[in-house]
């Protein structure tokens, strides 16, 4: 294979990985999906870490025991970020009979310490999970890896570019030369 097949070969699949990330990206986001990375192994056999996840959002009274929801945990419980757990249990706050949920991760071994409510009508519910794919998410929002994917394709086109040019002007040369066609400098 010729070094310019081999770069329109490795351009074309650059560029297909591209779209084909892109579209993994929007499509979900189309739908009404939210979408997290799990950053810990709590949910370990079924989600690990660094799978993205995809929740839709459903009204609070629909969510049922064994349901999977991204959730931000009450102040002083120990978490401060978002986290993805099972629902395990459901009880009912009895001043205001709101719905008062217990979750667990399926890796712990326990159910976690807190109870909470939650603040609104909707929740975002997991519907589907993507393994590693929360890597290459979590890579993006790193401005380097931004920066060297940009950067590298186009280093690769600009290189494809001058050597063709470079092969061209060699060619051109050589044709001259044997038409007997002089340049002078």
């Amino acid at each position: 294979m010729t070094a310019r097949r081999l770069g329109r070969a490795l351009c074309a699949l650059i560029v297909a990985a591209g779209i084909l990330f892109g579209v993994f990206l929007i499509v979900p986001s189309v739908m009404g999906w939210e979408r997290y990375v799990i950053v810990s192994g709590s949910m370990t056999g079924t989600y690990d870490r660094g799978s993205l996840v995809f929740d839709d959002v459903v009204p609070v009274k629909t969510l049922e025991i064994g349901d999977v929801i991204t959730y931000r945990p009450p102040r002083g419980s120990g978490p401060t970020g978002l986290v993805t757990h099972r629902i395990h249990a459901i009880g009912h706050d009895p001043k205001t009979r709101a719905p008062v949920f217990r979750t667990k991760g399926d890796a712990n071994k326990v159910a976690d310490p807190w109870t909470f409510t939650l603040p609104g009508r909707s929740q975002a519910r997991v519907v589907t999970g993507v393994p590693y794919a929360g890597f290459a998410l979590a890579a993006l929002a790193q401005r380097q890896v931004r920066m060297l994917l940009v950067g590298l394709p186009a280093a690769l086109i600009a290189l494809i570019v001058m050597t063709g040019l470079f092969r061209d002007a060699g060619r051109e040369a050589r044709e001259r030369a044997a038409a007997g066609v002089v340049t002078q400098s």
